[in-house]
């Protein structure tokens, strides 16, 4: 994981001084080393590193037998498989950076190289007056572009590097890549997608393609950790992480997280749970409302985002994280993702037909780039954190999303003609009682939001801090500051004018997307303003 720049067009030693200027304010993304390759007249790419694999060796901008030179952030899961690829034509590889085969791959392959890549990524590639920018399939990595005043063509990994040398910039749409002479088409496109026929996957292959998913994110040179907030989907990827590094090495110590406001907290009290029945060496981490509250300006800027679910979510993500940097962790696993492929939000039970929730689950996994994982990222790799999803691993996802959406509803009967719970597909998958991963209670729980799991009380004093330092005559004139995306609340309020302080102008306002429930009358995004909240899965009423 690092942070990149990538600057096309009629460079000279101005914009390269530039980008290299830009690249500074990445270093929290990369605080391990930084490099520059650079072409005048042509192109400049800075590099910060996050060394996670081969950390003694695969410093960037890395180059190719040929000349190609590559700036990337993420990871290439099947890295060595494609090593064996290129060395059987005659391209070695001479480092462990997983990074290295995108240069020879695109030596060899130009702009075809893509659709080869299991993993991660946000990467440029330049060879000879070619130039390729790639991200993948769900936005997991970020990537901005723009142009400056002189029409050069900017790329970076966070919105801070583009703001003050761009006149208009925008997300690069996850799933699509841009080539000089070809310009920017999507390179991923699977059926479901588009919403195209595509044949039924089968739910019982589910339990052995997140198993898979999560054991190629093992692949680390550096300690890795779990994410475990409690709730299903961090307590199985914590689950099978477990299970898979204790094969390997029986007597792994094998470190999990977990982050609470002290005495208020359903997350704090489940992780506990899980973690001494998987046997974890468990971290747990407190914190005030009052530090959340002050902390305000700085997950705003390194999130950049005003949606409210994103703020209220980063800012416990944002302090577990610095304290997992501190225990000297690099890489963690989580669970992002998982409530939008398999309908897990409360509001999903108000879905009036399978059709619909289907629709749902499809804008909301082509959206993640703008909420969860932009989130995931940006809070942990605000302290130099790699924070690695397997629920929406490529083959995994490819299945889970094929999947009849008549059994992703959140009603009807279940194995015993009890009524559904919500991501009943997924908790049947691991349902064994011959050998559970989870306690019953973890994994039967209802789905508990983390800006709610971490604490009940801290959401309303967030609430209550806003409607004290926004008037009701600046929320009354809320359409004539801000006619785009115009807030409604003391609290959207709130992160309005702090983003709009650190990220000035109606182009950056346009990069965020703002998330609210469907079909549910009140559209407070807190999952407790869900009628179903706490309602028994084995009842589940209807709407």
């Amino acid at each position: 994981m690092c942070g990149i720049i990538a600057v096309f067009g009629d460079i000279d030693g101005n914009v390269a001084a530039a980008a290299e200027s830009a690249s500074g304010l990445l270093t929290h993304r990369g605080p391990d080393g930084s490099g520059l390759w650079m072409r005048l007249g042509s192109a400049v790419l800075c590099h910060r590193r996050l060394a996670i694999m081969d950390p003694a060796e695969g410093k960037q901008p890395i180059r190719g037998r040929d000349g190609a030179a590559v700036v990337h952030n993420g990871e290439i899961y099947n890295f060595r498989a494609l090593a064996q690829e290129l060395a059987a034509a005659g391209r070695h590889c001479v480092s462990g950076s997983d990074s290295e085969v995108l240069a020879h791959l695109y030596e060899e392959r130009g702009a075809a190289l893509v659709p080869a890549l299991d993993g991660i990524f946000a990467f440029a590639a330049v060879h000879g007056d070619d130039w390729l920018v790639a991200r993948d399939p769900i936005g997991i990595k970020p990537l901005y572009y723009g142009r400056d005043r002189a029409g050069n063509l900017w790329f970076a990994s966070e919105l801070k590097a583009l703001i003050d040398n761009c006149v208009s910039f925008e997300v690069f749409p996850p799933g699509h890549l841009m080539t000089r002479r070809g310009g920017l088409r999507r390179w991923y496109a699977p059926p479901w997608l588009s919403g195209e026929p595509v044949e039924p996957g089968e739910p019982a292959a589910l339990r052995q393609r997140l198993t898979d998913a999560v054991e190629k994110r093992l692949m680390s040179d550096v300690p890795l950790g779990l994410l475990l907030s409690g709730g299903l989907d961090s307590s199985l990827i914590s689950a099978l992480a477990t299970r898979l590094m204790r094969a390997r090495d029986p007597a792994a110590q094998i470190h999990s997280f977990a982050i609470g406001v002290a005495d208020d907290s359903p997350d704090l009290r489940a992780a506990r749970e899980v973690a001494q029945f998987l046997g974890t060496t468990h971290h747990e981490v407190s914190f005030r409302v009052e530090d959340g509250i002050a902390a305000l300006d700085d997950i705003i800027r390194h999130v950049e985002s005003y949606d409210i679910p994103t703020i209220r979510a980063s800012i416990p993500m944002y302090f577990l994280s610095r304290y997992i940097r501190d225990q000297g962790v690099k890489v963690v696993l989580s669970g992002e993702g998982s409530d939008e492929i398999f309908g897990g939000y409360l509001y999903f039970y108000y879905a009036e037909d399978p059709e619909e929730l289907r629709r749902e689950t499809v804008a909301r996994v082509a959206n993640l780039h703008l909420s969860d994982v932009l989130r995931a990222d940006k809070s942990t790799m605000a302290h130099a954190v790699e924070a690695r999803v397997p629920f929406l691993d490529r083959a995994f996802l490819d299945l889970a999303m094929s999947l009849p959406p008549e059994l992703k509803q959140p009603r009807g009967a279940g194995r015993g003609g009890e009524a559904r719970v919500e991501k009943w597909l997924l908790r049947n998958a691991f349902a064994d009682d011959a050998d559970p991963v989870l306690p019953a209670s973890v994994l039967w729980r209802q789905k508990e939001q983390f800006s709610d799991g971490v604490g009940y009380g801290w959401v309303e004093a967030l609430r209550a801090h806003a409607e004290r330092v926004v008037s009701p005559r600046e929320l009354a004139r809320a359409a004539e500051r801000f006619p785009y995306a115009t807030p409604t609340t003391a609290e959207a309020y709130l992160y309005r004018d702090r983003f709009a302080a650190l990220f000035p102008g109606e182009h950056a306002a346009r990069c965020i997307v703002r998330w609210e429930p469907r079909w549910q009358t009140d559209r407070d995004t807190s999952g407790r303003a869900n009628p179903f909240h706490r309602a028994a899965s084995e009842h589940v009423p209807r709407p």
